[in-house]
């Protein structure tokens, strides 16, 4: 099926839902801007758990460096969860699947630091379930983190140097947790213009990094750290999604890149892609925003 994007209609119903950057782009070409409450394309926002968005890329690259193995289990590195019948079953891929079996948590001001995420039960077998949480990716986190000791680096060392500087990618800020790490789950901070440039950059690499947009048989629907299709959209839309409306879509058949950052608990995604896929025309066409619309 294909789809005419109305863009007119899904800035209108962002700017509705509490809206403070929209940045949509096909290609290299920015089709339309909308800004409020003194927001610019260089102003940073938090990500929330957009965040998460990076770690399937970085674990691919430590794949092709030769550090980890996504189907390796966790108990190769954690010697303490060998005695562990289901922590011993955890894999690297189901803790950025988000079906290790953890329960939800760790996030927002409740991400435990690396060693207290090793310490915590897993309440699922694991495989069997999706539950969304941060505690899984500080679990990652910490296995990364012995992964780098003989390099000397730090996991988000390793993230800025593998994936952030090759997007052109500059993080404003991330947040520490008490033990001076940055979390995994949450806590960067981007301009739109950065959390543009790192979809372009997916986009150019997807490919590459094909295996963070599988799904799992617990959940079809999302990959390592990133959600898969949405009702109203292509079906090959990707995307990252934080708290009160942080997203990043990306639709690699349109060559479309879209930033959104907000702050409402009534922003829907599936209720902007409504508004902005309109199915069943013949060709990808542009109903462009209004003039008096920041484009």
């Amino acid at each position: 099926m294909s789809h005419e994007l109305d863009i007119s209609a899904a800035v209108a119903f962002a700017e509705r839902h509490g809206l403070q950057a929209l940045v949509i782009a096909r290609g290299d070409e920015l089709v339309a801007q909308s800004f409020a409450d003194k927001f610019t394309i260089r102003t940073p926002h938090t990500l929330y758990s957009g965040t998460k968005s990076f770690w399937g890329p970085a674990a691919v690259c430590a794949c092709e460096d030769g550090l980890l193995a996504l189907d390796e289990p966790v108990a190769e590195t954690i010697e303490a969860w060998r005695g562990d019948p289901w922590k011993r079953q955890v894999t690297l891929r189901m803790l950025l699947a988000l079906t290790a079996g953890y329960g939800f948590g760790g996030l927002g001001a409740s991400v435990p630091v690396y060693e207290r995420a090793l310490e915590l039960p897993v309440r699922n077998e694991p495989g069997t379930r999706f539950t969304y949480g941060g505690i899984s990716f500080q679990v990652f986190g910490a296995v990364l983190a012995r992964k780098l000791v003989p390099r000397r680096q730090t996991a988000y060392g390793y993230l800025r140097e593998r994936v952030l500087e090759a997007a052109g990618v500059t993080v404003d800020a991330w947040r520490h947790l008490p033990d001076g790490t940055q979390p995994l789950p949450t806590g960067a901070m981007l301009t739109p213009q950065s959390w543009l440039a790192y979809g372009r950059f997916i986009l150019r690499e997807r490919r590459r990094f094909a295996e963070c947009f599988s799904g799992s048989d617990a959940n079809p629907h999302y990959g390592l750290g990133w959600w898969l299709g949405a009702q109203n959209a292509p079906p090959d839309l990707i995307y990252a999604s934080g708290s009160a409306g942080q997203a990043l879509y990306l639709v690699p058949s349109l060559d479309l890149t879209i930033v959104r950052f907000g702050n409402s608990a009534s922003y829907k995604h599936e209720a902007f892609f409504k508004r902005l896929f309109r199915s069943g025309s013949p060709d990808i066409t542009e109903r462009p925003a209004s003039p008096r619309r920041r484009v």
